[in-house]
């Protein structure tokens, strides 16, 4: 009899590894009936934090929409404070989306509308860190000197992970995504999309009233016989 509960106890325990070594089945890879609810930590990179309104960088688009991006100062604490201190200065107001690819990202964030512009104060060291460029993404346009970033900016309309840790990505697109996605396309565009207002949350600046549709001038100039240059690619 002990030999035979000794035999039973070894089967168990053998039976017992077994189960424990096995693989995943079909069964163990559905989802529950419900899935636990979870909140991201807010100091994991990768993550976005908690909405700060004072690390929420607000722009209003000529397209009538607003966009709201959830900066990382956490991730990229010198980029943070330029954009905080450009948008303060009403630097970005009026500027356009000067190099908006399909499928790829809308560039803007230059004065002077043609992509080598920008502001009066020092470039940028890099701050190139482990958030990815996932849709939504927002990080900072330079040369190719890595350390050349300024003032110019570029927010990604899907996943472009080869860029992962070559450009500093400061935030990323909380809300407005469709006004993103609707930002005039062109290298430049011919009637590209402006930013009319940049702010900080914080600072509980109202959202500017869209300008009104312009007469068509067009129409007006080929009745007189006048023709308009359009833009060209660069």
């Amino acid at each position: 009899m002990r030999y035979l509960l000794a035999l039973l106890l070894m089967l168990g325990l053998a039976s017992a590894a077994h189960a424990q070594a096995r693989g995943p089945s079909a069964a163990d890879l559905k989802a529950p009936p419900e899935l636990p609810k979870m909140t991201a930590p807010s100091k994991i990179l990768g993550m976005l934090p908690q909405n700060d309104p004072e690390n929420i960088l607000v722009l209003d688009l000529s397209s009538g929409g607003r966009v709201r991006i959830a900066m990382r100062p956490d991730a990229a604490p010198k980029h943070v404070e330029r954009i905080k201190t450009l948008a303060r200065q009403g630097f970005y107001d009026g500027t356009i989306f000067h190099r908006v690819i399909e499928g790829f990202m809308a560039q803007g964030g230059d004065p002077t509308g043609t992509g080598t512009g920008g502001s009066e104060l020092p470039n940028l060291e890099a701050e190139f860190n482990e958030l990815p460029h996932v849709r939504g993404a927002v990080a900072m346009a330079r040369a190719q000197e890595e350390n050349s970033a300024n003032s110019q900016f570029y927010i990604v309309f899907q996943p472009v992970m080869k860029l992962d840790r070559n450009y500093t990505i400061f935030g990323r697109v909380i809300s407005g995504m469709n006004w993103v996605d609707a930002i005039e396309r062109g290298e430049p565009p011919q009637n590209p999309t402006r930013i009319l207002q940049a702010s900080i949350e914080a600072d509980g600046k109202p959202a500017p009233e869209a300008p009104a549709p312009a007469e068509n001038l067009g129409g007006v100039l080929d009745d007189l016989g006048v023709s308009l240059p359009t833009a060209q690619p660069n």
